[in-house]
């Protein structure tokens, strides 16, 4: 067990240095970039495809999309005119800085203002993983229930925005949002809550603002 628990370490603290690596790249370019984590069919593409049609001519995106097989999510994304490169692990139920470093140099990117990474769909492996972004941020659709919180807490503490996506569905399924409310707030006291409804634009606008002003502010500091 504890030979498990060394080579953990070190693939951890590998990935941390390719991170930071990539971390400071995006800070030379002055990119935003967002790591998106849920379990699969949350709604993670769709928002993406909302939030690239409410920004276009506005801000430049990119997207890193990872899956274990297909390209279908990334062709979604490419038919909106948008650069996308998918990411297939072949089985690996996360995305780690290896794999993110790789894509970028296979989808030969523009500078842009925000690189979006969707990560594979999986609540607990993508949480542990540094891919050198500046926030996490976790969707939770209303289909899922309202125990997903309690139950995957590590992802619930460590992203600074949980977006409960799929609102539009509210009167038709059992969901206590302010039970879930409650829950993220317990585990991070000083996160975001969104509620969005890709479908019927809705929450859009305040989600596409957060994404303004913090790429408004990373600039900023970087002078």
């Amino acid at each position: 067990m504890k030979q498990v628990v060394n080579v953990k370490r070190r693939a951890l603290a590998a990935n941390e240095e390719r991170a930071e690596a990539l971390r400071a790249r995006f800070a030379d370019t002055g990119t935003l970039v967002v790591n998106l984590i849920s379990s699969p069919g949350s709604g993670k593409t769709t928002l993406l495809e909302a939030t690239v049609r409410a920004l276009d001519g506005e801000l430049g995106c990119a997207v890193l999309e990872g899956d274990v097989a297909t390209e279908r999510d990334a062709d979604r994304i490419r038919a909106l005119g948008v650069p996308a490169h998918q990411i297939l692990t072949g089985g690996a139920c996360h995305l780690d800085a290896r794999l993110v470093e790789g894509g970028l140099e296979a989808g030969s990117f523009p500078e842009v203002d925000i690189l979006f990474i969707e990560n594979v769909g999986n609540l607990i492996c993508p949480t542990t993983y540094d891919l050198g972004e500046d926030f996490k941020v976790v969707l939770l659709s209303v289909a899922e229930g309202d125990d997903k919180p309690v139950k995957y807490p590590a992802i619930f503490a460590r992203a600074e925005i949980a977006v409960i996506s799929k609102t539009d569905l509210l009167p038709h399924v059992p969901f206590d949002l302010d039970a879930v409310r409650e829950q993220i707030a317990t585990l991070n006291p000083d996160g975001t809550i969104l509620l969005t409804s890709s479908l019927k634009d809705q929450g859009i606008d305040a989600w596409c603002e957060l994404l303004r002003s913090r790429l408004t502010a990373k600039r900023r500091a970087q002078g």
